[in-house]
């Protein structure tokens, strides 16, 4: 009955002290239903039943596929180079001032295209009374 006692305590410190890590190294930002501090306040001078508290409504859930915090583990793989946006500065400004002249002139003839289309639908539309 004693060995039981002591194993107990044990499993209830070691909660205690997982929870209490946890809750500290959480971001504010992540913590569900209470402050972080209420949360430091409630494992710390609640251990059994703030830790559990803790663990069942105040630590951040995970999406599915991910492990706990966002760490990417094996289970997801590496975002891959062609996911990432290209950033590219082009060695030649003269070059890259053509460019940016020939997009907005094209934008412009876009722009333009689309207003004379909407006053031809507006002008054979029905028209109201």
């Amino acid at each position: 009955m004693l060995y039981m006692d002591g194993l107990l305590s044990v499993v209830v410190l070691g909660l205690w002290i997982f929870c209490l890590i946890d809750v500290i190294t959480t971001d504010e930002s992540l913590c569900r239903n209470l402050s972080k501090t209420m949360w430091v306040l409630l494992v710390l001078f609640l251990p059994a039943v703030g830790s559990l508290a803790w663990l069942i409504a105040g630590r951040p859930q995970a999406p599915a596929d991910l492990p706990y915090k966002g760490n990417r583990g094996t289970a997801v793989p590496a975002v891959y180079d062609r996911e990432r946006p290209a950033h590219h500065v082009d060695p030649d400004p003269d070059a890259e001032a053509e460019y940016q002249r020939a997009l907005r002139a094209r934008a412009e003839e876009q722009r333009q295209a689309y207003r004379a289309r909407q006053q031809r639908e507006l002008g054979e539309g029905p028209r109201e009374s």
